[in-house]
């Protein structure tokens, strides 16, 4: 005679396993989430701050390429430079030179120290030297004393802020400068 067993009762040990798992996956993919979203952020942080950044060197760069900023320091520092960052003819930043651009030291040039077949040195020169490159005048010893134009050296600090980003950069850029004496006077101390 066969005896027939019967099944045994399930306890229900496979449901529990699989609901950990479920658990166990359903949390790994919380934490890749979490985890993608974060480095987005970070990503998009480090862009906006390069961003001002960028916008901060530019607002200097266009500041020094004038020389108004040596001549009327407080009107150059005055309103806002619009800098447009991906080109599309729209400022996308306002920079702000704050403190206005400073001289901070200046020195006067002496005749002697200036090349006078360079052509930005014989503006310098004045009717100390005569304007006729031709005429030269051999073993002669050049005149002594102040030339008509300075070195000066300037601090220009540029300040850029993000609205959306609230990210801020400042960018300071120190400069030499040679420019007329009658253009520093006023604004070199």
């Amino acid at each position: 005679m066969r005896f027939a067993r019967r099944p045994a009762a399930q306890r229900g040990a496979t449901l529990i396993v699989a609901l950990i798992m479920l658990v166990a996956l359903a949390m790994l993919s919380l934490w890749s989430f979490n985890a993608g979203t974060m480095n987005l952020r970070v990503v998009g942080n480090s862009q906006a701050r390069q961003e001002v950044v960028a916008a901060a060197t530019a607002a200097t760069e266009l500041t020094l390429s004038t020389p108004l900023f040596t001549q009327d320091p407080l009107a150059v520092a005055a309103g806002a430079i619009p800098i447009d960052v991906d080109g599309d003819a729209q400022p996308d930043y306002q920079a702000r030179l704050t403190p206005a651009p400073s001289c901070y030291r200046v020195r006067v040039l002496k005749v002697n120290e200036l090349d006078p077949l360079s052509e930005g040195d014989r503006a310098c020169l004045g009717s100390s030297r005569p304007h006729n490159p031709e005429v030269e005048i051999p073993d002669a010893a050049p005149p002594a004393g102040d030339s008509l134009c300075a070195d000066s050296e300037w601090n220009v600090r540029a300040v850029v802020t993000d609205q959306r980003s609230h990210a801020t950069a400042a960018v300071n850029q120190g400069v030499a400068v040679r420019s007329l004496t009658t253009d520093t006077a006023s604004a070199c101390p």
